[in-house]
């Protein structure tokens, strides 16, 4: 096993460009970090921050006020987790560029996904952001401007013009940008450290840039079989390069399929263990710490994938392991004790005991919901032999129906859609106890409603068929 303080420092990584949650379920969870062995939060606000003045625009409907900002950060404080904001200022720019008053910044007029490193106004737009943030979190040590997956960049007409002079080439492009919005911030916040994910770095050569004096590297990789050879390498790389602290970016959730709804806590907690290696081989004294992401959409335009609630178990199992150096039984039996259950599964998705958790409840009626609800109504329209035999398609367009198969399967499609009905109402609310509105009526517009409506569908066709039967 890795020494327990591999990683000084462990992150939850709160990504609110997708189901945020209410302050009232963070001031419920933040004490269950802290318990389970979480020292920080890394809070990508994205459009849940409050932005003023001509950024007003860039807030999503439900986003935080100041004082619920203030709210947060005093709730941390007082469960002793530093807090390190994150604000995109790179890639991942969608829910800026998307708004037509800031269109004319994307690096390729067609997509809203990448800044426009030649304007000078770029510069400014994401120096705003950045003092707007940074003036509700007063005292932080450390400030992610994000910069990963800067996609297209170098396909802008500017771009093109700039790397046809002289030695240009996408890397210099990108490591100039990076290294203008680090001076930017440390010329306004000479005592905050800017962190940078890592994978627009990883192509650059150990000549001097510069960069190494303005940036500590995030290392992401959220693969259950990550390299821990080659991640070790990375950061000798890294080292040669100037860089004297790291950090490295697991997962524990969101990082398994777009629009998936269960977590698999295997993949993550293995995830986990592969990170412990490289921290006990790689360079010493390097690692600053670790932030456990929690993806809550790949972009500002994807589908959600697990929510924050369905992912705690799994976090559960991977701070515990991180704390102890390694999985072991004990962790389990900690992590389940913490988290009310005695049946953690960590090899398949959790089915029965969801625990006692402030938002178990979810947990439990996603998984039924996951397991049962698209099984169960398949089961009836696609497998049952008297809806497919007497009343398909074809039947039900025409009202067609033989009144002795009614019997067959009526009773069991109106006794289905009373069941998930009631499934609905009950997960309705314990959403919107933890949730807003939209991402309420999102998720359930996405995993619930198009299942139920097929069944309420059957049902209204059946109902047709039989008055024209009847006629």
């Amino acid at each position: 096993m890795a020494a327990p303080s591999a990683f000084p420092r462990r992150l939850v990584h709160l990504d609110l460009k997708g189901a945020p949650p209410r302050v009232s379920y963070l001031a419920e969870i933040f004490p269950l970090f802290r318990a389970l062995g979480a020292s920080g939060l890394l809070v990508e606000y994205e459009d849940m921050f409050p932005y003023d003045g001509p950024l007003r625009l860039l807030q999503a409907t439900y986003a935080y006020s100041p004082s619920e900002i203030q709210e947060i950060l005093l709730l941390a404080q007082r469960h002793e987790l530093e807090v390190i904001p994150l604000v995109q200022t790179f890639g991942h720019m969608e829910f800026v560029l998307k708004h037509k008053e800031f269109s004319h910044l994307r690096e390729v007029d067609a997509f809203p996904n990448a800044l426009n490193p030649h304007q000078e106004e770029s510069l400014v737009l994401v120096g705003t952001m950045i003092d707007q943030v940074m003036a509700l979190h007063r005292g932080v040590r450390w400030f992610h401007i994000g910069s990963d997956e800067v996609y297209y960049l170098g396909e802008g007409e500017a771009s093109k013009r700039w790397l046809q002079q002289g030695q240009n080439d996408v890397a210099k492009l990108c490591l100039m940008q990076v290294a203008a919005v680090a001076r930017r911030v440390l010329a306004a916040h000479p005592t905050v450290k800017p962190i940078v994910w890592d994978d627009m770095l990883r192509g650059i050569g150990e000549q001097k840039s510069g960069i190494a004096q303005l940036v500590e590297p995030m290392i992401w990789d959220y693969m259950a079989d990550l390299d821990v050879e080659g991640k070790v390498a990375l950061m000798d790389k890294y080292r040669r390069c100037g860089f004297t602290k790291l950090w490295a970016a697991s997962a524990f959730k969101g990082a398994t399929g777009v629009n998936q709804s269960l977590t698999p806590i295997g993949h993550h907690l293995r995830n986990h263990v592969q990170w412990l290696k490289v921290a006990d081989r790689g360079p010493v004294g390097m690692l600053q710490g670790i932030a456990l992401t929690g993806w809550q959409r790949y972009d500002h335009f994807a589908v959600l994938c697990e929510l924050l609630p369905v992912g705690i178990p799994s976090l559960a199992v991977c701070l515990q392991t991180l704390q102890h150096g390694g999985y072991s039984e004990k962790v389990k039996d900690v992590a389940g004790k913490l988290l009310g259950t005695s049946n953690l599964e960590v090899d398949v998705f959790m089915r029965d005991d969801s625990g006692t958790f402030p938002g178990s409840d979810v947990l439990a009626l996603v998984t039924q919901i996951s397991f049962h609800l698209r099984c169960s109504v398949e089961e009836l329209l696609e497998r049952n032999r008297y809806v497919t035999g007497w009343f398909s398609p074809f039947h039900r367009k025409r009202k067609l129906i033989h009144p002795v198969m009614i019997q067959h399967f009526q009773p069991e499609a109106l006794s289905l859609l009373a069941q998930w009905e009631a499934v609905r109402q009950e997960l309705q609310v314990a959403l919107e106890r933890i949730l807003y509105p939209d991402a309420v009526e999102e998720w359930m517009e996405e995993n619930v409603h198009p299942l139920i409506q097929k069944l309420q569908d059957l049902l209204r066709d059946l109902d047709r068929a039989m008055e024209a039967t009847h006629t």
